[in-house]
């Protein structure tokens, strides 16, 4: 009617240990994940940003989430230490690791780099 519906709100993707090599290890475009847990403070300010990069950057990067809780394979595998971790993934290889709260702003424009390299 009068008033503008809301668009949905998009969620990124949720890595588990069984689609890891699906999603990221066969991905062509640059990959950003999340590692975070639910009962962490600083990622669930993290969090709703990632969503947004995710929809954002929709068929030009990989931007997911990883529960830590949930995927020990995973955080094994990557030597998570602490929460949020964020991957820069690119070309099969971790190329950039950050701990701790990162801006929008650096994601994206750390993401735009990796897109105009591939």
């Amino acid at each position: 009617m009068f008033w503008k519906k809301k668009k949905p709100k998009f969620h990124a993707p949720h890595i588990t240990d069984d689609n890891f090599n699906n999603l990221v290890a066969e991905s062509e475009t640059p990959v950003l994940l999340d590692f975070f847990a639910s009962w962490c403070g600083p990622c669930k300010v993290l969090g709703p940003f990632i969503d947004e990069i995710a929809d954002e950057y929709q068929g030009k990067a990989l931007v997911a989430k990883i529960n830590v809780d949930a995927n020990p394979g995973l955080v094994k595998h990557f030597k998570i230490k602490s929460m949020p971790t964020i991957l820069f993934i690119n070309k099969g290889k971790v190329v950039e690791r950050f701990q701790g709260l990162i801006p929008k702003p650096n994601l994206t424009e750390i993401l735009d780099a990796y897109i105009a390299d591939n």
